[in-house]
């Protein structure tokens, strides 16, 4: 969860309309994520921020089509998993919701490419770090794939989980302590 806004991504999309700095909270909370689904599938930086800014978009397009009692997380990388699709589909980023909404192309800046090409090379590793992961009890296992891979909050995980804040906090830890042995780390 943004430390910005206490809001849920529901209530934030619920207040789109009365309040467009709650989507704009709702963007920047899942940008990070959505960047990181697309380059992982598709292996281009460049071709994933085009598709990232076309599912935020269509997001913004289709609010009245939200359902306030699913996950907005869900209902938003099923957008760019649609976006994407149609992409491969068509051969090229398909600009419709941007255009719909005068939103103008975006330049991706040095910076942006860096930090989606870091994510390429994570991906690379991730096998390595799928059968270091697969080694973890399950509970650590989850906790770290919530809370470091899905950026989820703790309130959230321990509401969801029926647990207590520490408890989730204690997971993640003890499942990185058990990574950075595994890995030969000195924390």
């Amino acid at each position: 969860m943004d430390t910005e806004d206490p809001r849920t991504d529901e209530a934030l999309l619920a207040a789109t309309a009365s309040d467009p700095e709650a989507f704009a909270v709702f963007y920047r909370r899942h940008l990070r994520a959505v960047l990181a689904f697309l380059v992982h599938r598709t292996g281009r930086p460049d071709l994933a921020s085009d598709l990232a800014a076309e599912t935020f978009a269509g997001a913004l397009q289709s609010l009245s089509r939200f359902e306030p009692t699913g996950s907005a997380r869900g209902w938003l990388f099923a957008i760019a998993s649609n976006k994407l699709s149609d992409s491969a589909r068509r051969g090229a980023v398909v600009d419709r919701s941007r255009r719909a909404l005068g939103m103008p192309v975006r330049a991706v800046t040095d910076p942006e490419l860096e930090r989606a090409e870091e994510l390429i090379d994570a991906q690379r590793m991730a096998g390595d770090l799928d059968a270091l992961l697969a080694e973890l009890p399950d509970e650590q296992r989850a906790a770290l794939q919530a809370r470091i891979v899905e950026e989820r909050d703790y309130r959230e995980l321990a509401a969801e989980w029926n647990c207590s804040e520490a408890v989730v906090r204690q997971r993640v830890a003890r499942g990185l302590s058990a990574l950075r042995r595994r890995l030969g780390v000195v924390a």
